[in-house]
Formats: structure tokens, C-alpha cells, sequence
């Protein structure tokens, strides 16, 4: 199956560790379904058996000595298994697949946080991705430090024996090298990307996600 054969519509939502993507998608995912909707929502690295064995591996603290170029292989392998496996047959079957990050957070954290270059990020994606991009993409933005600190309290309190601290143990520069990549793809591609300030309260980020699907394409829908 190729990209150009889907006729449902694919959401990302992108942003800092701790940025709130995960509590927005799935508030998204209810309102659409109240849209008479059917929705799938999905994570990456992950979304699939072999994809959660991979983000076991890049996500856990205890992972110590991965090189940068390892690092974004194996982002790409999970994405290219869900893309095959989940993504594209949701697609073809008319599903609105919503997908807590894709390729720009590997063109920000590994292509600028790991300072491998965005053009061989966005170049795996053309071969791997099968031409795949998101008919929208959410970037919650929000400052640095506010972010990396809910994330690390968010992990400290994981339920059972979950780490997944990995990146959170990251250098304020590297994170900062990430914001500006994310800022930098907003900047750069102002069709896809919206980008809503996750500073605010809850209910107004939410209602700003809201109405940008409705703009961008529940208003299209034929």
C-alpha cells in the first residue's frame, strides 16, 4: 500500500518531553469520535509489538552507549514497521490515525539534539516513510525548562517497572538545539504545521487543537 492510496487523515502532534502531547491527543480522539469518527491513536516510537520492543530499548535510562546513528536507525525502524503494520491500513480503511510524534521529532532531537543534521533525518524519511506526511501536525510549544521538568516527574511517578528517563537525563543544551529545530520546522512548513503556545491552561490549548482540526479539515471534509 502507498500514501496516495488513504482517504482518511493522518494528526500528529509534536513538542518537548513534558509538553502535554499525549493528554491533548487523547482529548482530540474523544471529540472526534463524537465527530462520528473512527480514530486510532498511536505513539512513536512504538505502536506496534516491535516498535514497543524498540522504544523498550531507546527509552530505557539503563540503555548507556548507543551511538547517534543507532539511535535514529532504530527510531526509523519502529516508525517503518508502523507505518506498514498500522498507519497506512488505517488510512486506506477511511481511520483518522492520531500519532503522538513521527519524523520532525527525529529531525529534532537526533538530527539537531544529536547533531546528525536534519537533511539525512529527511532524507531516511523519503526511503523509509514511502512519501508519508501528516495531513496536519499539532506543535505544542512550550519553554525548555518547564518542559523537561514535568517529564522528569512524570517519569519518576511511572506506574510499575517502566523507565523510560532516557532522554530526560539530556543536557539543557540538547534540548535547547531541540526547541529551536522544532520552532525551525514550524517556520518551514506553515501547511502542515500549527503551532499552539502549551503554555496557557489546559482547556485553551485544547480548544485551539480543536479548532485547528476544524480549519484545517473537518471544514474539508466532503
Amino acid at each position: 500500500m502507498r500514501y496516495g492510496e488513504k482517504v482518511g487523515r493522518f494528526i500528529t502532534f509534536e513538542g518537548l518531553d513534558g509538553c502535554g502531547k499525549s493528554t491533548h491527543l487523547e482529548r482530540l480522539a474523544g471529540v472526534l469520535k463524537r465527530e462520528g469518527l473512527e480514530v486510532l491513536a498511536t505513539r512513536e516510537p512504538g505502536g506496534t509489538e516491535i516498535g514497543e520492543r524498540v522504544r523498550s530499548i531507546l527509552l530505557d535510562s539503563h540503555t548507556h552507549g548507543m551511538a547517534p546513528l543507532a539511535e535514529l536507525a532504530l527510531m526509523f525502524a519502529s516508525r517503518a514497521q508502523q507505518i506498514s503494520e498500522v498507519i497506512l491500513p488505517a488510512l486506506n480503511r477511511g481511520v483518522w490515525v492520531l500519532c503522538d510524534r513521527f519524523t520532525d521529532s527525529s529531525e529534532a532531537y537526533q538530527g539537531a539534539g544529536r547533531q546528525l543534521g536534519v537533511d539525512s533525518v529527511r532524507a531516511l524519511h523519503r526511503v523509509i516513510c514511502l512519501g508519508l506526511q501528516p495531513d496536519l501536525t499539532l506543535l505544542l510549544d512550550n519553554d525548555v525548562a518547564a518542559s523537561l521538568a514535568r517529564a522528569r516527574r512524570r517519569n519518576l511517578h511511572a506506574a510499575g517497572d517502566i523507565d523510560e528517563n532516557r532522554f530526560e537525563q539530556e543536557n539543557r543544551p540538547f534540548y535547547e538545539r531541540v526547541h529551536q529545530q522544532f520552532l525551525a520546522i514550524a517556520r518551514r512548513d506553515t501547511t502542515r504545521v500549527v503551532m499552539i503556545d502549551a503554555r496557557r491552561t489546559m482547556e485553551a490549548v485544547h480548544q485551539e487543537v480543536v479548532a485547528a482540526v476544524h480549519e484545517r479539515l473537518l471544514s474539508r471534509r466532503s
